[in-house]
């Protein structure tokens, strides 16, 4: 028990797990004068977790203390980001005042740069490390315009900076629609896994899909394929209920506000575990991932809908990331039901497993319910 105790003290403790992975957001536009025109949004969490901005240590960061480090803040910046043409690194200088912007997940620091260049010619190439140091995951989301692009056409490449691929060429000529395709691909991929709320509904709903409901306790399956149709259903609600609202989200025909999304969310995954230890809802679960699920894709559909792409580029982005999502969950699935039906008939895997585990999930979610809700 106090192991238990103590793991669930730990993950309290992680407050990174309450909301979407640090992201940042850069823009870069090939100018007329061989230089690249950057609009850079930094969230200020981020920015207060290296620099320490809210000096007061109040929790609340003011626009006055903000300002008073904006030169701190541009610098770390131009330290961590460089662009070079034909071999030669580009001087970077800003171009107008801090500003700040809001984003789904709160307030932006937002940063004018130009990078000036000899010569714009291949190979264009951008490296970046704004948070690796301190945060592995963290991840610079691009938008990159070459020159002479304009309308649905703008965005011809969209980039991940992430700690494995931490430099990036930046194309002259624009991209096929492929390379978008597979780039969002593998972002949709990487985000479902580092998605804690979204893996953790997901398992909730699964782990007593190696079980049968019999006179109020849990006995396991009699076989895998009965297992497997349980997973499918939960699945297949899930994935049908989230591609609806990420693409109605992503396509900006329906919006909702961050904090309730990300609150339901975090109710889902409350439910879904309290729901393990009672079997209120059994031979119904994919009742419940296809309702929660439409919540869960307004919440897959932030990161798109932060990045700002126009509608041609956004649709690629939408299609790929979509099915990234689903690639992502599909891992999950083959690594789960395997090894949850061989453990389905020990006490480890209907105590240990399914009544310790959802408890702890449950008081983790529930935890997460309380920080978003009132914004702690």
């Amino acid at each position: 028990m106090k192991r238990w105790i103590l793991l669930l003290a730990l993950l309290l403790q992680s407050p990174v797990w309450a909301h979407k992975p640090s992201d940042s957001y850069l823009t870069l536009r090939a100018g007329s004068s061989n230089n690249v025109e950057i609009r850079w949004d930094i969230a200020l969490r981020d920015l207060d977790y290296v620099l320490q901005i809210d000096r007061d240590d109040n929790g609340d960061l003011t626009w006055g203390e903000v300002r008073q480090r904006a030169g701190d803040i541009t610098r770390l910046a131009t330290e961590r980001l460089s662009i070079t043409a034909a071999g030669k690194p580009c001087n970077m200088v800003s171009t107008a005042d801090l500003q700040l912007d809001k984003h789904s997940d709160g307030t932006y620091a937002v940063l004018s740069l130009n990078a000036q260049c000899a010569v714009l010619s291949a190979p264009l190439k951008a490296s970046y490390s704004l948070l690796f140091d301190v945060d592995p995951s963290h991840r610079g989301l691009v938008q990159w315009i070459v020159p002479g692009a304009t309308g649905t056409q703008a965005v011809t490449q969209a980039l991940v900076f992430g700690t494995e691929s931490a430099e990036q060429t930046l194309a002259l000529t624009p991209v096929s629609a492929w390379q978008t395709l597979r780039q969002y691909a593998v972002d949709g991929t990487w985000h479902i896994w580092i998605g804690y709320d979204h893996i953790l509904f997901l398992l909730s709903l699964l782990l007593p899909a190696v079980l049968v409901r019999r006179a109020g306790q849990w006995d396991p399956a009699p076989t895998l394929k009965g297992a497997f149709v349980e997973v499918l259903k939960v699945v297949t609600a899930f994935t049908l209920a989230h591609s609806i609202t990420l693409s109605l989200a992503a396509l900006q025909i329906i919006s909702l506000p961050s904090r309730l999304v990300e609150s339901v969310i975090a109710a889902s995954v409350v439910i879904a575990a309290l729901n393990n230890l009672r079997g209120t809802i059994d031979k119904k679960r994919w009742v419940m991932a296809f309702v929660f699920g439409l919540i869960h894709g307004f919440g897959f559909a932030s990161v798109l809908a932060d990045l700002g792409l126009p509608q041609g580029a956004l649709v690629l982005a939408l299609i790929g990331f979509n099915v990234g999502v689903e690639v992502g969950q599909l891992c999950i699935v083959a690594l789960f039901l395997p090894v949850a039906f061989w453990l389905r008939s020990s006490r480890f895997y209907r105590i240990g497993v399914l009544t310790g585990g959802s408890i702890i999930v449950a008081l983790l979610a529930f935890w997460w319910l309380i920080q978003r809700a009132f914004d702690l």
